[in-house]
């Protein structure tokens, strides 16, 4: 193999030179040009991405490490005092309770009237006998199919038969009662969900930015909106819109679909019949009976006047697990003018008509999320 040193390539370029050869160093600036551009165009390409990438990069942290801060750590803690009677405070930047947040999902129910129609009580009698609905196999069975009737029929106040028009009232508004109590579990259960998280998602701290608003929750206090998210029992709900409606023949039910007689000073409603000029409240109206099942279920969740129904009702669930109808009604005082007379009429009614059979009814789901709540 031959090899040359620095010596021998001297001499040889001394010959070339000799014989008339021009001799020169190779000149290395274009490729060093290329190189500058090609570093130049890396350094931009990377610049680019840098800062492209950077608010990609500040939601990812946001969503992965930072602090949630609708989480309150002091469930426990808040539960407690409320338990014991005692306020949470409440900072002074926080906004009152505004009534179309409580009740915007119950003035606009996705439903325009003009598509109800008022079934008669013979065809809606048709209706469940050809779907095999019936009390005595819900008293047992504790099974009930979602039927939902939007009217009630204008013939039950012509019904004779005390009995057979109680059982075709409980009929037509069991299945909404469970329904909306249904909602309720849903959406109580997603609530522990989110709790039972160290971080949530954007979407999850928008439904409980929602839900806090649907409760009346001015403080954002978690303990609060768990407390006031719950069901209210079945007989108990029977009892009352049996006691506001007469079982279904009150003016109020029939014209405005009001099954809790709930009053109102600024709302859409119907005055009561016998009142005075100096009287300006009037008694809610709704488009359908499931949007009166939701607005009485949204004030005894959410009014002071409740406050102690409530706290009574927290204890039941977090001591027995269950609702007591007939120990939670007596916190029920303030719904009526009549106060201690008024909760003695609905003891009556739940026990005469066995309304606590329905406590343990569910309704049949209407999709695989629902199934786990049978």
């Amino acid at each position: 193999m031959l090899t040359y040193n620095s010596t021998n390539i001297l001499k040889i370029i001394k010959i070339l030179k000799n014989k008339g050869y021009k001799v020169s160093k190779k000149n290395n600036q274009s490729q060093k040009n290329f190189l500058g551009f090609y570093y130049t165009f890396l350094a931009s390409i990377f610049l680019i991405l840098f800062f492209y990438l950077i608010p990609f990069t500040q939601k990812m942290y946001t969503d992965i490490f930072a602090t949630n801060k609708i989480i309150i750590n002091e469930s426990n803690k808040n539960f407690n005092r409320v338990l014991k009677g005692k306020e949470i405070e409440v900072k002074k930047n926080e906004k009152k309770v505004e009534f179309k947040d409580v009740y915007f999902d119950v003035f606009d129910v996705d439903i325009n009237e003009q598509d109800t129609v008022r079934l008669s009580a013979s065809t809606i009698n048709q209706l469940f006998k050809d779907e095999n609905y019936n009390l005595k196999d819900i008293r047992k069975n504790k099974i009930v199919k979602p039927i939902n009737i939007d009217l009630l029929p204008s013939e039950i106040k012509s019904i004779e038969s005390t009995k057979r028009r109680k059982e075709l009232f409980i009929q037509i508004i069991l299945p909404l009662i469970l329904e909306e109590n249904k909602k309720i579990k849903l959406e109580r259960k997603t609530l522990f969900s989110i709790l039972n998280k160290n971080n949530n998602s954007e979407s999850e701290k928008k439904w409980l930015k929602s839900k806090l608003k649907q409760y009346g929750v001015v403080n954002r206090d978690l303990t609060i909106l768990k407390i006031r998210m719950d069901e209210i029992p079945v007989s108990l709900a029977i009892a009352q819109a049996a006691k506001e409606t007469g079982w279904g023949t009150s003016r109020f039910a029939q014209e405005g679909n009001a099954l809790f007689g709930q009053w109102t000073w600024s709302g859409e409603g119907i005055k009561p019949a016998g009142s005075n000029s100096n009287d300006t409240h009037k008694v809610m109206k709704f488009k359908i009976l499931k949007a009166s099942v939701r607005a009485y279920q949204r004030n005894l969740n959410t009014h002071k006047s409740y406050k102690e129904f409530r706290k009574v009702r927290a204890i039941q669930r977090d001591v027995f697990g269950k609702l007591n109808s007939m120990e939670l009604v007596n916190y029920l005082d303030k719904y009526a003018e009549t106060g201690e007379e008024y909760i003695k009429i609905l003891k009556k009614i739940i026990e005469q008509n066995k309304l606590t059979d329905f406590d343990d009814a569910k309704v049949l789901p209407n999709n695989n999320k629902e199934k786990s709540l049978i």
